[in-house]
């Protein structure tokens, strides 16, 4: 089993945003993150689970997702994506995320968890802190979806 944390930050919501991730596969622990001039926090939610997706090098394990992102984590397992892409995403946000999303999660065995964010969980605290460090610091690349849109 693999297991992922995702967290995502923007200060001012939309303002400079980052991403953090934790993964775990065994004893291996990888984290990424990245930084955004201008963004926001849902999109920084979104654009963690596609970079853990992307990196990973297998799909034959099963794969575990935490995030405290109620707006990632409902849409995903209460079926509301789904009707979007029936509606062709008319009236939603981030469409070029969750298309990205759609494309990368093809052939993996996933399973969504929300925890609570600031609630003592190790991992979910560690995204966080990496996801806020990157949105105060950069270096901030150009979330090109949110700014062109």
């Amino acid at each position: 089993m693999i297991t992922i944390y995702t967290d995502g930050s923007a200060l001012g919501n939309p303002g400079p945003g980052g991403y953090g991730v934790v993964m775990r596969f065994g004893d291996k622990k990888k984290e990424i993150s990245e930084g955004y001039r201008n963004t926001t926090n849902n999109r920084m939610e979104l654009l963690a689970i596609i970079v853990a997706l992307k990196s990973l090098k297998s799909k034959k394990y099963p794969v575990h997702i935490y995030s405290d992102s109620k707006y990632v984590i409902d849409s995903i397992t209460k079926g509301w994506l789904s009707g979007w892409v029936k509606k062709g995403f008319k009236g939603k946000k981030n469409i070029d995320l969750w298309k990205q999303y759609l494309e990368v999660s093809k052939g993996y065995d996933l399973h969504f968890h929300w925890v609570k964010g600031h609630a003592g969980n190790s991992d979910n605290e560690r995204c966080d802190r990496l996801a806020v460090a990157k949105a105060e610091s950069g270096p901030h690349l150009i979330d090109e979806g949110f700014e062109n849109r």
